[in-house]
């Protein structure tokens, strides 16, 4: 259940077909499950293989619009599919499927694909909340005439990685203005800076008088820019154009939009405002929500766990041994998550993750990057169960290439950030459920030699 199961499933599913003479069925995740298909369905196609592949998509009116695994996925499959359709309407779901199956098998046979829109397959109050806007005025006004002193509550978001991070990280310390970091933008500021914050985006954002989003796009990760307080002044920065105004027809509305480059932004209005000082007392509060938010996640670390052991501990203990010059190679889901705001890269560059795509599968490829550009450092890999899969055979790479890592397991035997929204929806852990495998003995058999693996149980603790 672990390995490459995605395409591995096309496969499977091309030779069902061979075996019984019917249409052989795979159902994928939406972006990066339907893109791991794409060499075995043209596999399918010029082997002349009838097949019907399900994936997922955003809902429909959040497509376009920054949702998560988002891509356009009629272009990438008309070249290699029969037929290819997106269910809009939960009646059209019978006939398009009819239809599907039966040109996979007219003609020359040959591989369908039929996407359904998660707005199609949940009931409707569950995908509402994601795209109904809350009525709001829209006020205009001239902005070229204010200025930053009239400001006092004020956050930088930032949630991409600039070139030339030292520079950069002091121009947000001459600043003085706290910060969240997001996607490889954490560590910019190190691993104690009192400007970073790390809990209560949410809120901060509420009280916030001005935010600057440094290279931060209003997507599924600010709920598309809902969070964001109707009173603050926002000035949002960005070399995409498009990212730029990402859901500003919609959700919210930038005061100045400013296209180029975050990193020659942060610069320069960090020498425009030299000597400026900005009140401490917002940070200083806004630390202690840290401090307090950090604390209850201690709390639920100590928690005792009746057979396995607890993984918010597991994360802290793991922070707390990591040398200073540690490299964080995140690849996974629910363990990941909770490593996301438990574990603080050491420095800039520090934690590398799939990004928005939320592409499973960058570990072992992203570990050994890392591991040959910096050969003096640590580097580890925090893996899920299921994500492992997807590279636990590079540890014969590792191996070969003396380059060693790390790696973390999160062994839950299940691919719980989809159980956890799936089983109190549908009433189903269907195509959640793993097995408790002794993924350690994978890299020892990987390897051979030279590489070893263990397992923690709670009497370890």
């Amino acid at each position: 259940a672990i390995w490459e199961k995605i395409k591995i499933q096309i496969y499977f599913t091309k030779c069902f077909s061979f075996y019984t003479g019917t249409v052989g069925v795979a159902a994928v995740t939406a972006g990066p499950g339907l893109t791991n298909t794409v060499t075995a369905v043209k596999n399918a196609q010029m082997a002349e293989s009838p097949l019907l592949l399900i994936g997922g998509a955003a809902a429909t009116l959040l497509q376009g619009r920054g949702a998560l695994q988002d891509i356009d996925q009629m272009s990438l499959f008309k070249p290699l599919c029969k037929f290819c359709a997106s269910v809009r309407s939960v009646r059209e779901i019978v006939p398009t499927v009819r239809r599907a199956l039966a040109v996979a098998q007219s003609g020359t046979p040959g591989p369908v694909f039929i996407e359904f829109p998660i707005d199609t397959l949940y009931p409707y109050h569950v995908v509402e909340k994601e795209f109904s806007p809350k009525m709001f005025h829209v006020f205009k006004q001239t902005v070229q005439n204010w200025s930053l002193n009239m400001f006092i509550f004020i956050l930088i978001i930032i949630m991409i990685f600039v070139i030339n991070t030292l520079t950069n990280k002091k121009a947000l310390e001459s600043l003085g203005i706290p910060c969240f970091l997001g996607g490889m933008s954490r560590g910019m500021l190190g691993k104690n800076s009192p400007l970073h914050i790390r809990q209560n985006r949410r809120d901060a954002l509420k009280e916030a008088d001005l935010v600057l989003l440094a290279g931060t796009v209003c997507d599924f990760r600010l709920s598309y820019g809902r969070v964001l307080n109707r009173q603050s002044k926002i000035i949002t920065v960005n070399r995409d154009k498009s990212q730029l105004l990402k859901n500003s027809d919609i959700f919210w509305k930038p005061t100045v939009a400013i296209q180029g480059d975050v990193g020659s932004f942060l610069l320069r209005i960090s020498k425009g405002l030299e000597g400026h000082t900005f009140p401490q007392d917002w940070a200083e509060n806004l630390k202690e929500g840290d401090k307090a938010k950090e604390k209850a996640n201690r709390a639920k670390a100590e928690e005792k766990t009746e057979r396995h052991l607890n993984p918010l501990s597991v994360l802290q203990r793991v922070d707390e041994l990591m040398a200073e010059d540690s490299i964080i190679v995140a690849d996974g889901g629910d363990f990941v998550g909770s490593a996301a705001y438990i574990m603080r890269p050491r420095g800039p560059l520090c934690w590398l993750d799939p990004g928005a795509f939320g592409t499973l599968g960058v570990g072992g490829g992203f570990a050994l990057g890392a591991k040959l550009c910096h050969p003096d450092s640590e580097v580890w890999v925090v893996y899920g169960d299921g994500s492992l899969g997807y590279s636990v055979a590079e540890f014969d790479t590792f191996t070969r290439h003396k380059t060693p890592v790390i790696a973390l397991v999160g062994n839950d035997a299940c691919w719980s950030q989809i159980s956890r929204e799936q089983v109190p929806i549908l009433g189903s852990n269907v195509a959640c459920g793993l097995a408790f495998t002794e993924v350690h003995c994978h890299s020892e058999g990987a390897a051979e030699i030279n590489s070893s693996g263990g397992r923690i149980h709670p009497q370890d603790n």
